[in-house]
Order: structure tokens, then C-alpha cells, then sequence
């Protein structure tokens, strides 16, 4: 005799196995982002903090701060903040990453279906005859006619009882995750790679207002050697000389025009603008870069969009494994069918034209020929490609960081040579120019010193470009104004999506 109380225990917990089932497969955790497991260093090497020598560019005070969200606004130039605006909006690469982070999310749904059963409903209508010339056969009445009219409906499902479905479920939200990151990180792409082109705009605008005042200088010298031909006091050569140089620096001023246009063309792709119909005002500036908060270098893991994205590919790798072990154990299957069948479509819906079935299956694969220990291996040995991969990442990023860090201190000291470079050159051009209307020198003394002396200032200019663009590089390799905390959760990323992200775009 069954003991019913026994039965009352054992049916919820079969039915507590049908639905929840086990996850196989190994349990993910995070590897540590080196395979020596070293702790991060307490501050960056290549910091101005670091060296005795700290004229020039310092960092940003206290050490541990952030930048945090607009990071270009650090800068204080409204039109670079304008362009950025207009570039999170209308970036065409950043629209396209959007979509694909749109379709990570669509495909959670898709495996988040299978966990429930699959109905599906039909209605048919045969009319048949059968062949006459069967009198041996078993075939009852032979060249016979019949009708048959179904409306037949199917419901099966396959418990999760291995944990299958939801490790497909997590590795697609993972990778959700993933394509979120990857969607951050061509952001922040995108918006240092205008903010580099822009300040290459503003150091081709002063390179140009550079060489128009040296042309205007040079225009006024010409003058000055002519003068002295006329009137005898100086030599042909001295003013052909003269008109050498100012050729020279004029066509030099044209040139810059090539840099230029096509610095603001590449500005007007990146904010989804016809480079027809799109202009940046000529604004000659050139600053010292900003005082950028570093932050600690523990926490610069926790700040990379990149970093974030490798992660994430390695939790949907681990997910991966647990599908393929999954595939060691017996597969259930719960399906019932029903419906009506009649050979008049009058007599169809009534109560003896009922027909049903209902059943479960059980399948085991036996032998495979080592098929699902390849499979398991195979995702073992990936799981193990994006470690390295990875740490790898991680690796990069200080690289980054610390190339950034040298760049923007040397830079910045290079420049206070360089200035001092210039205003010893214009003070030697003013020494000179006087030793010549005095007759002292010839004229080719004061060319000499006028092609150092705007050679000087050419490089000027463009050290503080350099400094300028190796400033946003830095912050970029900080990951911007990104941290991880911005990362969706799987519950957030499993969100139905709104109508307006499954409209097709006109």
C-alpha cells in the first residue's frame, strides 16, 4: 500500500525537478586580470607626481578623482562641447553599435522562450479515393472515396533540467553586456577622435595666423630691401633675398589650407554631417593641456570600456561550457496533442469526433563517438583564448595609460624649452635686423635668423598641438567618463524593448 504521505513529498519535488532542474557546468568566476596575480601598482610610473623635475603639466588634485560623464568639458571650449553633443547623436558608427547592442538584447528573449511550451494549432481537409485493382491487398474498400477534416492542436516541452536553457539565457545576456561595452567604447572612440581633430584645427589656425604675420613681416622687409636698392645704399642680392623668403613663407601659408579642410572634413563624418555643407570657424588657440584627474591605478580596470567588454566575453565563454555539458544528460520531453477529425465538415466539432494523445519521451545519446567531450573541450580550450585575451586587454591599458602619462609630461616641459627657444631667436632676429640697416651685416644674416626663428615657432605651434591631442589620448586611456557601474545588469539588459528600438528606421 502507498504511503500517502510519502506521495504527498515525493510529486512537488518531481514537479519542483521539471521546472527548476540543476545547472551543470563549472560556475564563473572572474579570473585575476594577471597571471602572476599582482596587485596593481599604487600610482603610475610616468605621473608628474613621480619625477623632481615638475615644471609643466601637473595632474589634477586629489589623485583618486574621476573624470565623470562629459570628460571634453574639462577644456572649457563651448564648441568642442557643442560638436560632442551633436556627435553622441547623430555618429553613425555609434548608431550601428547601438542596433547591434539592440539585437544582444533580442536574442536573451529568443532563448528565454524555450523555457516554456510551443502550442501550435492547424486545421486540414483531405478528400481521397483509393485504387480499385487492390482485391489482395489489405486495403479496406477498395475505389472507395472519402473526405477527412482535421483541426488537430499540439503542445510539447522540454524541461530545463540540466541548466541548458539557462546557461544559453545567461551567455546571451552576458553578451549583452558585452555588445553595451563595445558600445561605450566606440563612443568614447568617436569623441576622442573628434576632440583630436579639433584641437588639430585650432593649432592649423594658428600655424596660419603664425605665417600670415610672418608674411606681413616679410612683406614690410622686402619693402625695406627695395628701398635701400633704389636708392643705392644696398645690393640687388639683398632684395632678391628678401623676396625669396617671403615667396617661400607664402606658399607654406597655402599649404596649410590641405590639413585643415580635411581635419573639418573628418569632423563632419564623426557628428553625421555632409562635409558639403559643414564649416568650423578659423579660431587660432593654443593652450597648455588641462590638469587631468588620474585617479588610482587599481581602479582603472573598473573605468575601461574595453576591459568591461573582455570580461563579459569571458562569463558568456563559461556559460558556453555548461550548454556543452549539458548535453551528457538525458533529454525530456512532455507533449500532448488534440483535437477533432471528421469526414463531414457538419459532424466536426461534435463530441465523438474527438481525437487526443498525451505522453512523455525520454532520449539518451548513447554513443556519440566522442562528440560531446570534443564539443566541452572545444569551449574549454575558447573560455581559456579569452583569459589571455583578457588579461591581455589589461595589460594594454596600462601600456596606454603610462605611454600617455610620458607623452604629456615630456611635452609639456619640451615646451617651456621651446618657448624660451623662440624668444631667444626673436631677440637674436632683432639684433641682427639692427646690425644690418646699419650696414654692419649683410642681408643674409637676417634671413638666416628670420627661418630659425620661424621654424621655432612652427614647432612651438605644433608642440602644443601634440600636447593638446596626447592630453585626449590620456583621457581616453582612462576610459574616459565611463565606469563600470554604468554597465546594465542582466536583469536590465532582459527588458522588453521599447517600440521606438524595433521601428524600422525610414
Amino acid at each position: 500500500m502507498t504511503n500517502p504521505r510519502l506521495k504527498f513529498v515525493v510529486t512537488p519535488a518531481i514537479t519542483m525537478l521539471l521546472l527548476t532542474g540543476c545547472m551543470v557546468g563549472p560556475k564563473y568566476q572572474a579570473p585575476a586580470p594577471s597571471a602572476n596575480a599582482t596587485a596593481p601598482p599604487v600610482t603610475y610610473k610616468e605621473s608628474p607626481t613621480q619625477f623632481q623635475d615638475t615644471d609643466g603639466w601637473k595632474v589634477a588634485q586629489p589623485q583618486d578623482a574621476m573624470l565623470h560623464g562629459k570628460w571634453w568639458v574639462i577644456y572649457n571650449d563651448p564648441e568642442l562641447n557643442a560638436l560632442e553633443d551633436q556627435l553622441n547623436i547623430d555618429n553613425q558608427n555609434i548608431k550601428q553599435f547601438f542596433e547591434n547592442f539592440m539585437t544582444a538584447r533580442t536574442l536573451i528573449a529568443e532563448a528565454r522562450s524555450q523555457l516554456y511550451p510551443t502550442a501550435t494549432i492547424g486545421a486540414s481537409y483531405t478528400r481521397s479515393r483509393s485504387s480499385s485493382n487492390l482485391g489482395t491487398s489489405g486495403t479496406a474498400n477498395p475505389g472507395h472515396e472519402s473526405s477527412l477534416g482535421s483541426l488537430p492542436a499540439d503542445i510539447s516541452w522540454e524541461p530545463d533540467l540540466w541548466g541548458k536553457i539557462r546557461n544559453t539565457i545567461h551567455e546571451q545576456q552576458y553578451n549583452a553586456q558585452l555588445s553595451e561595452a563595445d558600445l561605450e567604447n566606440e563612443k568614447l572612440t568617436e569623441q576622442a577622435s573628434l576632440a583630436a581633430f579639433f584641437f588639430e584645427i585650432r593649432g592649423q589656425d594658428a600655424l596660419q595666423q603664425l605665417l600670415n604675420d610672418t608674411v606681413e613681416a616679410d612683406r614690410k622687409a622686402v619693402e625695406l630691401a627695395r628701398a635701400r636698392y633704389e636708392t643705392g645704399v644696398d645690393q640687388r642680392l639683398s632684395l632678391v633675398e628678401a623676396e625669396a623668403t617671403l615667396q617661400a613663407v607664402q606658399s607654406q601659408a597655402i599649404n596649410l589650407g590641405v590639413a585643415r579642410a580635411q581635419f573639418e572634413h573628418a569632423i563632419a563624418v564623426l557628428v553625421g554631417a555632409n562635409p558639403s555643407q559643414f564649416s568650423i570657424p578659423v579660431k587660432p588657440l593654443l593652450t597648455d593641456a588641462p590638469a587631468i584627474p588620474l585617479g588610482m591605478p587599481s581602479g582603472l580596470l573598473e573605468r575601461r570600456p574595453d576591459v568591461a567588454a573582455a570580461e563579459r566575453k569571458l562569463a558568456a565563454a563559461n556559460a558556453q561550457i555548461g550548454i556543452a555539458y549539458a548535453a551528457y544528460y538525458p533529454t525530456l520531453t512532455l507533449g500532448a496533442s488534440g483535437g477533432f477529425d471528421s469526414s463531414t465538415w457538419k459532424h466536426l466539432f461534435d463530441w465523438p469526433s474527438r481525437v487526443w494523445s498525451i505522453g512523455p519521451s525520454v532520449s539518451e545519446t548513447v554513443y556519440d563517438g566522442g562528440l560531446r567531450r570534443a564539443t566541452v573541450n572545444q569551449f574549454i580550450t575558447t573560455y581559456n583564448a579569452d583569459v589571455a585575451t583578457y588579461r591581455q586587454t589589461v595589460l594594454t591599458a596600462f601600456q596606454q595609460v603610462e605611454d600617455s602619462l610620458a607623452a604629456v609630461r615630456l611635452l609639456s616641459q619640451q615646451i617651456l624649452k621651446q618657448q624660451q627657444a623662440v624668444a631667444s631667436s626673436q631677440e637674436a632676429l632683432k639684433l641682427e635686423t639692427a646690425r644690418y640697416e646699419t650696414g654692419v651685416d649683410p642681408y643674409l644674416n637676417v634671413v638666416t635668423l628670420q627661418t630659425t626663428l620661424l621654424s621655432n615657432q612652427e614647432t612651438l605651434a605644433s608642440l602644443h598641438v601634440l600636447e593638446m591631442t596626447n592630453s585626449v589620448t590620456l583621457i581616453e586611456a582612462l576610459g574616459g567618463g565611463w565606469d563600470r557601474t554604468q554597465l546594465p545588469t542582466p536583469a536590465e539588459v532582459s527588458k522588453k524593448l521599447d517600440k521606438a528600438d524595433t521601428t524600422i528606421q525610414k
